[in-house]
């Protein structure tokens, strides 16, 4: 069964609006276990805009789920990792001004400096995944960094998926083939990064329009980390029938 982290910078984005502790971050990541999600995801940047190094250390000792902490490795994310110790590390070569996620990791180009920081992560019991743009070539390289995971970065996926649903009505063989393109190229890095041994990540702008079918097409990935769309969601349908909408969706690709 494919797990549901929530990530809940945005979270962190509306208590930073305001100043003070509304809404309380860590509390918030403790209803929505209660929910169901099976994991908390986090993504700390230098500059503190969403969730901020304080908050992932008042996380870890009260989380009973899966603990994924995701972020460039520079120095100082580096030493939260080791001082907090998660279930999970993923790497993301995210500028500092970048406002959100925006490519994968070259795994050739940059391997000598990924073999480094997976070997040092893998020394403390954490389990690495490493952020990749749905090329075999790059899973295959994230193997030979040492990794245990690689997370496929799903944006061109949901962008497809969404400008395919709007062209076409739902049964019209148009959006089959049209969905199948863009879920093809992500297919391709999921069998090879399971060729290689590693586990398999999915996460950027998975949402409960596109989320089905591409556990459907993908039905041995791992996990899913879903924020940006799951918080929006849950403005409207409230937190607890979000979570349990984006589980029931991810059961859904599985039947």
């Amino acid at each position: 069964m494919t797990k549901l982290s929530v990530n809940i910078n945005k979270i962190a984005v509306l208590r930073n609006s305001r100043g003070g502790n509304l809404p309380d971050v860590v509390g918030s990541a403790l209803r929505i276990v209660d929910f169901g999600a099976e994991g908390i995801t986090v993504h700390p940047r230098p500059d503190g805009r969403h969730i901020r190094y304080d908050d992932v250390r008042a996380l870890k000792p009260l989380l009973d789920v899966e603990f994924n902490i995701e972020g460039n490795p520079i120095a100082s994310f580096v030493e939260l990792v080791d001082e907090v110790c998660p279930a999970q590390v993923t790497l993301v070569p995210d500028a500092a001004d970048a406002i959100t996620s925006n490519a994968g990791w070259d795994t050739l180009r940059h391997r000598d400096f990924l073999t480094d920081i997976c070997s040092h992560f893998r020394q403390r019991g954490i389990r690495t995944s490493i952020f990749i743009d749905p090329d075999p070539a790059m899973a295959e390289g994230a193997a030979h960094c040492g990794a245990d995971r690689v997370e496929l970065y799903t944006e061109a996926y949901a962008s497809g998926y969404g400008a395919a649903a709007a062209a076409y009505s739902d049964g019209d063989e148009r959006f089959d083939a049209a969905r199948e393109a863009v879920i093809a190229p992500y297919v391709a890095a999921a069998v090879e990064a399971r060729r290689c041994g590693l586990g398999l990540n999915a996460g950027h702008d998975l949402n409960l329009q596109n989320l089905t079918y591409f556990i459907r097409r993908i039905p041995f990935c791992d996990e899913v980390s879903i924020g940006h769309a799951l918080i929006s969601d849950a403005l409207w349908l409230g937190m607890e029938n979000t979570v349990q909408l984006y589980k029931r969706a991810i059961a859904d690709g599985l039947l």
